[in-house]
């Protein structure tokens, strides 16, 4: 290859790197500058900590703080209490109707955090069926669900999988040796899981544990729902944001700030403490699943299949719930079963709903299996100054709450020269901000596993870097792609703190949909468009291990 052709393709690979990072500036660093900007306008028209002093200053503002990390350090502990045995007992032992047990767990996780909510509203509320049932029946009447209690319940349901995920990843990377190694020392049991499977499992536990605090932390649906009266940042957030636009926009984008200092500073910890137990492992003979004693053997499967069957049954009744007769708004419902509520919805706009959710969806997923690649390509093979400038800007969405994406966009594409608010464009800008980082990280691990030489060998039989880079490269990040993409879509079509501030009757998604019905206690209609949203996530799920071709999903 000549000097110029070189010349030529590292010219072509530095102006790609150019246009990403003016990209991430346009769209990212901009809208962040400029709501940090507002977060000193006051209402007055003076500049100012007015809306900082206010925020720390006033109890109950500050009070949400502390809400938000009680719920999200409560929800974190339980779910690695019960994550991590069910991925021991998972990996560990031979189980009946593993495949079956594993895609009922990956759905526990994958439904909307608000919708779980409602659905534990539907079985434990005031008048859920499991409470009406006992006290019909025994004259027992149910603890109240709602408030602290009802939104760690809720979120626990939903996020314990993300631990039972990671963990089992990390089990399936440890060598059977080091646990015969053990076993051989008279360490068994209890014993190994504390002393050997836990240690060698903590940095994918420490993964694990920030992505249930930081989806925990950043939740707006479940509070808004079961929270009645709890009320926690995101919550504060969004009312900040609605309740002042127009008026103090500045007190809102404070609290943004805020947010923003918050997540970052967890993010940090959790490197820190990442980095502290951080070690490699080749596992050249993985851990085989043994048979475990009879009493043992039951009490694996009671403890697995219950934990899921909690998880899992409020989302079932839900389903069921579809299909119940109501009254015509769908507030009450009837005896007998039919398609009512199906019909109400379709009536109402559930067409376009589901046309905007795939158009919002594909798009999206298009846009950042694109960037995502590109990105780990100069992440991985062409280290720079550039490439570490996009590699630490695209994790900083990683960090930023959906409310907050969506404040920050309207306030930076609400005038001339690009005004994007109220279009569908803006909600698309917003789900790739926010989900890119996933799919960038599990294309820069792909990629980091192909050898370079694979690249220099095309290269020496006549291929140009670029052709290279499409036809030999590219086809090989194919799992590390999929996986990201299809974990992209799967929490885009079921997202909603960031659709409710930036969506209009014209964008509204599924998500949306459902909440709008939620909101005026259509608890049919509601229950019918989420069974929907339901469905796109199996479908979704299901063609992930089909392409995937792998038994086992996990991070």
């Amino acid at each position: 290859m000549s000097l110029h052709t070189r010349k030529s393709k590292l010219e072509i690979w530095n102006l790609i790197a150019y246009l990403i990072v003016i990209l991430y500036v346009i769209f990212l660093i901009f809208p962040l500058a400029n709501i940090l900007k507002s977060s000193f306008d006051q209402a007055d028209g003076t500049k100012g900590f007015g809306n900082f002093v206010r925020f720390f200053g006033e109890p109950h503002y500050f009070n949400t703080i502390i809400n938000s990390f009680k719920v999200s350090i409560v929800v974190t502990i339980i779910s690695i209490i019960l994550g991590v045995p069910l991925a021991y007992f998972y990996n560990m032992y031979q189980m009946k109707g593993k495949r079956f047990l594993q895609v009922v767990i990956i759905l526990c996780s994958m439904s909307a955090p608000f919708i779980g909510a409602y659905s534990w509203i539907l079985v434990l509320g005031r008048n859920g069926v499991i409470t009406r049932l006992l006290e019909n029946l025994f004259g027992y009447t149910m603890p109240n669900i709602y408030g602290f209690k009802g939104i760690v319940i809720s979120l626990t349901s939903r996020l314990f999988p993300m631990v039972f995920l990671y963990t089992s990843g990390a089990l399936k990377s440890i060598d059977n040796s080091l646990i015969e190694a053990s076993q051989n020392l008279g360490t068994r049991g209890v014993k190994m899981f504390f002393k050997v499977i836990t240690p060698l499992c903590m940095p994918s536990i420490l993964a694990a544990a920030l992505i249930v605090f930081m989806r925990a932390m950043a939740d707006f649906g479940t509070p808004l729902m079961i929270g009645e009266g709890f009320r926690t940042f995101p919550v504060e957030i969004y009312n900040a944001y609605v309740g002042e636009v127009g008026q103090n926009f500045g007190f809102a984008a404070a609290i943004s700030i805020v947010a923003i200092l918050i997540t970052a500073l967890v993010f940090l910890l959790q490197k820190w403490a990442t980095s502290k137990f951080s070690f490699t492992i080749n596992a050249m003979h993985t851990i085989e699943s043994k048979k475990a004693k009879p009493a043992f053997n039951f009490f694996i499967h009671f403890y697995s299949y219950l934990l899921v069957s909690i998880a899992m049954l409020p989302q079932v009744y839900l389903w069921y719930s579809s299909f119940r007769n109501t009254s015509r708004s769908g507030n009450v419902f009837m005896e007998g079963h039919s398609l009512m509520s199906y019909k109400e919805v379709m009536k109402r706009g559930l067409g376009v709903s589901i046309k905007n959710t795939f158009f919002v969806g594909a798009l999206s997923v298009a846009i950042i299996l694109v960037l995502a690649v590109l990105v780990s390509y100069l992440v991985v093979r062409r280290k720079s100054l550039k490439s570490q400038l996009i590699d630490t800007m695209s994790m900083v969405p990683y960090v930023l709450p959906g409310s907050v994406v969506g404040i920050a966009l309207i306030s930076a594409f609400n005038t001339r020269p690009l005004i994007l608010t109220g279009s569908v464009a803006i909600i698309i800008v917003a789900m790739v901000i926010r989900r890119i980082p996933y799919t960038i990280r599990s294309s820069v691990a792909i990629l980091g596993q192909i050898p370079i030489s694979m690249e220099e060998a095309a290269i020496s039989l006549g291929s140009n870097k670029l052709k290279t880079f499409f036809t030999i490269t590219v086809p090989m990040m194919r799992n590390g792609i999929v996986a990201g993409a299809l974990l992209s879509w799967i929490t885009i079509i079921t997202e909603l703190s960031t659709s409710i501030i930036l969506y209009t009757a014209r964008s509204q998604t599924l998500t949306v949909f459902t909440y709008v019905f939620v909101s005026r206690g259509s608890d049919g209609q509601a229950a019918a468009v989420a069974t929907v949203l339901s469905l796109f996530t199996i479908i979704s799920l299901t063609a992930f291990m089909i392409i995937s071709k792998d038994k086992d999903v996990t991070m």
